[in-house]
């Protein structure tokens, strides 16, 4: 929930001015400053508060096991597998946050934690054994053509077996969609090295959201004609998006996962910005803005007031997405947690 920043004294015209100013000017000097970095390189380490807090040592440790998976990738696997549920079962019998089904534990299932057993259900063995897993799977197909990564993680998801017979990812959808999941979501788990390069679609979703200016919260709005088309703060950016043909999650800390995730310094209009009274930890998200220039955003904040502008530097910022057409394809639809 938000603060009022100030009182509004001004009229929707004049804001929508205001907005586009910031809009322009921003995007002006953005052209010459991602042209300059064009070719920036890859990611590493991982992206704020992307891991829950509880699990990010062991993600950042076995996301270094072997050079076929990093702490990201390994980060993405996780949460396409539960969403960092460690109570999670699926209807095939596969167990914990890293999904092993009881036959593939028992070979592949490590002791993380040392302390003398092999537990399935416990994060400080499975994402251990899940590093372990990848790592063998990975010399299992490595003469396997086409890329290593992608073949392991189509060797985790349908068996070496599969990929070898096939000469690379198989011919399943389920399996070719993993893959692709995946090697998406990795970015946006991962820390980006030198500029993100700015969304298309951001003119588009801050010129809807600038048409809500003034309109009234309502908590689990969607913006329909049976709500007298009032949103709450996640259902304003997913409508705002979905005008320009990118379909978010419903919920503020799924959407943080649809994209790459620039630092403050890079804020661009029409970036996602998040607020947490959790900074470590994505999933504690709780509110979320469409940023517009200047330091501030376009929110719907709270019960009891309006569509409006917000300052974003207050102690509950979290971080920010540049929404990607792409990693809102990836993201996966999760199991609820325990």
């Amino acid at each position: 929930m938000r603060k009022a920043w100030l009182v509004v004294a001004v009229s929707l015209g004049t804001a929508l001015a205001f907005v586009a100013l910031l809009v322009i000017g921003t995007f002006s000097a953005a052209a010459g400053l991602f042209g300059a970095n064009a070719g920036t390189k890859g990611a590493v380490g991982l992206a704020k508060g992307a891991v829950p807090a509880r699990y990010q040592p062991l993600v950042q440790k076995w996301g270094n096991l072997c050079p076929a998976i990093n702490p990201a990738l390994l980060a993405a696997q996780l949460y396409q597998e539960s969403g960092w549920n460690p109570q999670a079962q699926s209807q095939a019998a596969a167990q914990g946050i890293a999904q092993f089904i009881p036959g593939t534990w028992a070979v592949h299932g490590v002791d993380g934690d040392k302390d003398g057993d092999r537990d399935v259900w416990d994060p400080s063995d499975a994402i251990p054994s899940a590093a372990s897993y990848d790592c063998s799977l990975a010399k299992y197909v490595k003469k396997a053509p086409g890329d290593p990564t992608d073949n392991m993680l189509a060797a985790y998801n349908a068996g070496p077996y599969a990929v070898i017979k096939y000469g690379g990812v198989p011919p399943y959808k389920e399996t070719q969609n993993y893959v692709k999941v995946i090697r998406t979501l990795e970015k946006s788990f991962a820390r980006p090295i030198g500029r993100v390069d700015p969304s298309r679609q951001a003119a588009g979703a801050i010129a809807f959201a600038q048409q809500k200016l003034g309109t009234k919260y309502l908590w689990g709005g969607n913006g329909t004609p049976e709500q007298d088309g009032r949103f709450d703060c996640s259902g304003l950016t997913q409508a705002a998006y979905r005008t320009v043909n990118i379909e978010l999650p419903r919920v503020a800390n799924d959407q943080y996962n649809a994209g790459p995730h620039p630092s403050r310094a890079e804020l661009l209009p029409g970036d996602l910005v998040f607020f947490s009274d959790d900074l470590t930890n994505s999933r504690a998200i709780r509110h979320v803005g469409l940023y517009v220039g200047g330091g501030y955003m376009i929110n719907a904040p709270r019960p009891g007031a309006v569509i409006r502008f917000d300052k974003i530097d207050t102690p509950d910022y979290f971080g920010a997405t540049r929404v990607t057409e792409d990693g809102a394809k990836s993201l996966p639809t999760l199991p609820p947690e325990a």
